[in-house]
C-alpha cells in the first residue's frame, strides 16, 4: 500500500490553512470576506489596503518615468538609484550601512522577498520558527519548501511572546527564524529585550534571521528597532521592507531586502528565477519617496493613530474588548464579552449584521493557536476618516443586533 505524498501546491495550501481535511482547496479568508462585503455592500475592514493614494510627488515621479521611457526590464537586483535610496534610508533612520551594490535587492513586494529568502535557505527536514498568529504567506512558503513550521505564541492583551515558550520552540533543526515586527495581525511592536533574545537564540542554534519590517514607519509611540541593528545580528539577518505600507501604493509591488553579502547573493540566485525584475518606472518613484523629509514619516503615523482611535471607540461601544495596537494598521478585539466564542462564524455574519467586514484571527494560526484565539477578530483602519467614522457607528450597534 502506497502513501500519497502531498504535491508542492498542496503543501503551500496546507501551510496557509487553505486545504480542507478532505483535500479540497478553499479560498483565502481575505477573498471570502471581500466577496461578502461586495455582496452585502459592507464596509471592508478585512484586507489591509488603503483606500486613497500616497504622496502626489511619488505618483508624479512614476508618471514622468513612464513618459520618459523607463518601461523595460530593470536590472535583476533593482535600479541603482533605488538601491542607493534604500541604503540612505537605512542609515538615516537606523544607522545601518548596507552596500547598495552587493547587500541590497529590489523585489516584487515584500512577499517575493520573503519567498525568495525562505526558498534559498530551507529544505525538507529544516524548521522555520515564527510567532503565532502569523501572516498566511509565511505558512504557504514554508510548506512549499517542504520545511516544518514551528510557532511561538503571542499572548493577549499585549501580544508579547512567552519567553520560555520561545526558547523551547528552538531546536537543532531550526534553520530560519522569521520575525514580523511591527506584527501583523496583532499590532504588537516588540521591544529591544524580546528582539535581542531572538538574536541570542538564533546565534546559539546557528539560524538565519529573516525580518519582515514592512510596517516599520507605522508605529504609535513605540520606536521601531531593526533586528539587524542589535549586537550579534548583522551577520545572520536579512531585513525586508516595502513601499506598499509606508507610501500607500500597495499595487506597485516594490519591496526590498538587505543583509550581509553572502546571504543576499544566495537569495538573489533564487529571486532572479521568480520575477527577475519588476516595476521599472515605480522603482525610481519610490526612490523619491524614501528621500521625503522627516515630517512625512511622522505625519503618516500620527494620521494612522487618529484613525486607530476612531475605529477603536466604535468597537468599544459595541461591547468588544479592544487590544490597542502599537503599530501596523490593524486592531484586534475579543468578542467573548458579547458571549461569542467563534470569531470565524461571526466574521461571516458581520457584513449582514452591521455592514462591516473583518478577518477572524484563528485563520492566522495552527489548530492549537486557533483554539487560543478563537474569539478574536482583526479590523483594518487604513481607510478614509469618514469611512472609519461610518464603520464605527455601525459597529456600535452590534450588541443590539446579535
Amino acid at each position: 500500500m502506497t502513501t500519497s505524498v502531498p504535491a508542492p501546491w498542496q503543501r503551500a495550501a496546507s501551510g496557509a490553512n487553505l486545504l480542507a481535511a478532505n483535500g479540497t482547496l478553499g479560498v483565502t479568508i481575505f477573498e471570502e470576506m471581500t466577496t461578502l462585503a461586495v455582496r452585502t455592500g459592507a464596509i471592508n475592514l478585512g484586507q489591509g489596503f488603503p483606500d486613497e493614494d500616497g504622496p502626489a510627488e511619488i505618483k508624479a515621479a512614476a508618471q514622468a518615468a513612464i513618459a520618459a521611457g523607463a518601461n523595460q526590464y530593470a536590472p535583476g537586483k533593482g535600479i541603482l538609484p533605488l538601491r542607493e535610496a534604500i541604503a540612505a534610508h537605512q542609515e538615516r533612520f537606523y544607522g545601518l550601512t548596507p552596500d547598495p551594490e552587493t547587500e541590497i535587492i529590489v523585489t516584487t513586494g515584500a512577499t517575493e522577498a520573503i519567498a525568495a529568502s525562505l526558498l534559498a535557505f530551507v529544505e525538507p527536514g529544516d524548521e522555520v520558527l515564527t510567532f503565532e498568529p502569523f501572516y498566511d504567506s509565511y505558512g504557504a512558503i514554508i510548506g512549499l519548501a517542504g520545511a516544518t513550521h514551528v510557532t511561538a505564541p503571542l499572548l493577549a492583551p499585549d501580544f508579547m511572546p512567552d519567553m520560555a515558550a520561545l526558547e523551547a520552540a528552538f531546536s537543532g533543526r531550526t534553520k530560519v527564524v522569521l520575525i514580523n515586527n511591527p506584527h501583523n495581525p496583532t499590532g504588537a511592536v516588540f521591544p529591544r529585550e524580546v528582539l535581542q533574545r531572538v538574536v541570542e537564540l538564533a546565534s546559539r542554534h546557528d539560524a538565519v534571521i529573516i525580518t519582515d519590517e514592512v510596517y516599520e514607519h507605522l508605529t504609535f509611540g513605540e520606536r521601531h528597532i531593526p533586528v539587524a541593528s542589535l549586537p550579534g545580528a548583522a551577520g545572520r539577518t536579512v531585513t525586508i521592507s516595502s513601499a506598499g505600507k509606508t507610501f500607500s501604493f500597495t499595487g506597485w509591488k516594490i519591496g526590498w531586502l538587505s543583509g550581509p553579502e553572502h546571504l543576499v547573493a544566495a537569495i538573489r540566485t533564487v529571486k532572479q528565477f521568480l520575477s527577475y525584475s519588476s516595476g521599472t518606472p515605480f522603482q525610481g518613484a519610490i526612490a523619491v519617496g524614501l528621500g521625503l523629509p522627516d515630517d512625512f514619516y511622522t505625519g503618516i503615523s500620527e494620521t494612522l493613530r487618529h484613525k486607530r482611535d476612531i475605529l477603536s471607540e466604535g468597537l468599544k461601544a459595541a461591547g468588544l474588548d479592544v487590544f490597542t495596537p502599537q503599530g501596523t494598521y490593524f486592531v484586534n478585539v475579543d468578542t467573548a464579552p458579547l458571549g461569542i466564542s467563534d470569531s470565524v462564524d461571526l466574521a461571516r455574519r458581520l457584513p449582514e449584521l452591521v455592514g462591516v467586514a473583518a478577518i477572524p484571527v484563528p485563520v492566522f494560526c495552527h489548530p492549537e493557536g486557533a483554539e487560543r484565539t478563537r474569539s478574536l477578530l482583526r479590523f483594518a483602519f487604513c481607510k478614509k476618516t469618514e469611512i472609519l467614522e461610518e464603520a464605527a457607528a455601525r459597529l456600535a450597534t452590534l450588541r443590539d443586533r446579535l
